[in-house]
């Protein structure tokens, strides 16, 4: 009797509760994608998110704090760890005892340093660089060069998940409290060309893709079989046509703001075929897009009249604040916001996104994990360095171009002042030079606040000016801004004049001169910039450098540097330089993005070809 007295209580209890769940998820907004499955997913998913993240945000408040002694102790455990690989007995990790110690024995390094010993790595060989084996190659993206081969552990994603994730995921739910709901999310990310080792390792990029997200599929509008499409073009339709069947969606989401702009761009050229393939139930048959995928995505099909009417008011409006109106319970934007991206992050908010908010949550790279950005309402995008991800040291700037520089421990850093991030991770990097400049913004407890400003492979250098893209989108963001409306920057890159054979017309301004200069090229929204105009923002631009920077001005007035040239490039040779550079890298389409600075002929005679 008692048994069944305790049984039908368990059943009662488990019954209230289930009731329960079921109310709440009612009162949650739902996205219209959902299977009933799916749902329940995402609910119990997103509290084990919200509880795990609280305590994650803890952890991560009491590191920061001790800032200092969690460096050391980051580094000791690392060091400890791989002192028997062969790499460790070579440096006599043993015998390490203080990072001071350390910053005395081992010396800064660069790629050219591991090439070696990843060589090593990828013909399967044990115990190189670390004790964990490697479970996969990673490819960086190579926006200042080459693209270099890193080997990436698991306890790389692991700290990125507990560190990061989790931690971007509360701050995100605090921030935007209509981000936790049942919404699905716009992913645009897409599956790269895996290659493989020898011994059977991946090589390819380890920001997220979907072949690496399985586990999180669910959460996006793009149904499984969407993301099998390899190509690009089919597959971002793909991603837009079911997006837009849902109204309540919630985020759009990429690992960078050049994602979501192409994204947009592509959904402004192609509004009237997807309205048609919504409202018929079908996909474009235009599209390559092979059988049994088209089969199952388009069972999940149906026409729906309704949305398609919808839409098509909307587009036959405009495109400026698009998104709001056609996904009038969106959210935010979750994108990296800074350095290369910062250009694709003001042309969304100035047409597309209205009062959309962005928020850029990580700062992260092939590495691993850096920066934690804990104020996503902020004017600015500012990023928390993570204690326990990696061991950091900082170059100060002035000092970078030494082969062997003195660094600072990032407790002893100075605000408002730059420098060049250096970092031992936990996969076998040891003062790596990973060519990040950043600056110190402030403390937070006592840890350092830092703004991305460029990649050291991303400036312009004809006379040791050093003059970064972030002094140079400055000035040219200022300039258009002077002429108003007249002009709206579609992209740009620039080059320095070494690159170009001595019979080119770059020489058609002014006589010709033996000083160096550097040449910008600009994609403009309006085609047919008449001389006189492209003269005009010529000279601004030159101006504005000299008025920014008080190196380039001094080498400018004392002739060392002749006056920068300016190419307008036909509509589309971004996407053409795009096309290329997916080419020729071995980065995934996720990872590839517009260098600020072109390092290679072929690059730019891709921009010569269309100017």
């Amino acid at each position: 009797m008692a048994t069944k007295r305790y049984l039908g209580i368990g059943f009662a209890v488990a019954g209230v509760s289930v009731l329960g769940v079921a109310l709440h998820i009612r009162r949650k907004r739902r996205s219209e994608l959902h299977t009933f499955g799916s749902m329940l997913r995402q609910y119990f998913e997103f509290i084990i998110l919200k509880v795990f993240g609280a305590q994650m945000m803890k952890k991560l408040e009491s590191e920061s704090i001790n800032f200092e002694g969690v460096q050391e102790r980051t580094l000791l455990s690392i060091l400890k760890s791989n002192a028997d690989t062969e790499y460790g007995m070579q440096y006599m990790f043993r015998d390490i005892q203080s990072k001071e110690q350390f910053v005395v024995k081992h010396p800064l390094t660069r790629y050219s340093h591991y090439k070696d010993y990843v060589d090593k790595v990828i013909t399967g060989e044990k115990n190189i660089l670390t004790t964990k084996n490697p479970h996969q190659i990673g490819v960086t993206s190579g926006t200042s060069g080459k693209s270099s081969l890193i080997p990436t552990t698991a306890d790389v994603n692991r700290t990125f998940v507990t560190r990061g994730v989790f931690v971007i995921m509360n701050t995100m739910f605090d921030a935007y409290p209509g981000t936790y709901q049942l919404q699905k999310t716009l992913k645009f990310f897409y599956s790269p060309k895996w290659r493989y080792t020898d011994s059977g390792l991946p090589i390819g990029p380890t920001s997220s893709t979907p072949s690496n997200s399985q586990r999180v599929l669910h959460l996006y509008t793009t149904p499984k079989a969407g993301f099998e499409i390899l190509s690009e073009p089919e597959a971002l339709y793909v991603y837009l046509l079911f997006a837009l069947k849902d109204k309540n969606l919630g985020i759009l989401e990429a690992n960078f703001a050049q994602l979501v702009h192409t994204g947009l761009v592509s959904l402004e050229a192609q509004w009237k075929t997807l309205v048609d393939d919504i409202e018929l139930g079908r996909i474009n048959p235009d599209l390559e897009i092979a059988v049994d995928v088209r089969r199952k995505l388009e069972s999940l099909l149906k026409p729906d009249e309704k949305r398609a009417d919808e839409l098509k008011t909307e587009f036959e409006k405009g495109f400026n604040g698009i998104v709001r109106r056609i996904w009038p319970h969106i959210n935010l934007v979750l994108t990296c916001t800074t350095g290369s991206s910062e250009l694709y992050a003001s042309k969304l908010k100035a047409k597309y996104l209205s009062d959309v908010p962005m928020y850029s949550p990580i700062y992260a790279a092939t590495e691993g994990l850096i920066g934690i950005n804990l104020w996503p309402k902020d004017d600015h995008t500012f990023y928390m360095l993570v204690p326990s991800a990696m061991f950091f040291e900082f170059i100060p700037l002035e000092e970078s171009s030494e082969e062997e520089p003195s660094t600072v421990f990032p407790e002893n850093a100075e605000v408002g002042k730059l420098y060049e991030l250096v970092v031992t991770n936990l996969s076998g990097l040891y003062r790596y030079r990973i060519g990040d400049v950043v600056k110190i913004v402030r403390f937070h407890n006592n840890c350092p606040v830092i703004e991305y400003q460029y990649r050291q492979g991303q400036i312009l250098n004809v006379r040791a000016e050093k003059t970064s893209e972030r002094v140079l989108y400055d000035a040219l963001t200022s300039v258009l801004n002077d002429l108003g409306q007249r002009f709206r920057l579609v992209d740009y890159t620039c080059a320095e004049s070494i690159m170009f054979d001595e019979e080119s017309r770059l020489f058609g301004d002014d006589e010709k001169s033996v000083a160096p200069f550097y040449v910008v090229f600009l994609e403009l929204s309006e085609e047919g910039l008449e001389e006189e105009e492209r003269k005009e923002i010529q000279t601004k631009l030159d101006n504005a450098l000299c008025e920014i920077s008080y190196v380039y001005e001094s080498f400018r007035r004392k002739g060392s540097i002749s006056g920068l040239q300016l190419f307008t490039v036909k509509e589309g040779t971004f996407r053409e330089l795009r096309a290329h550079l997916l080419r020729v890298n071995p980065a995934a389409t996720n990872q590839i993005k517009i260098p600020r600075v072109v390092k290679s002929k072929e690059a730019l005679n891709v921009l010569l070809k269309y100017s």
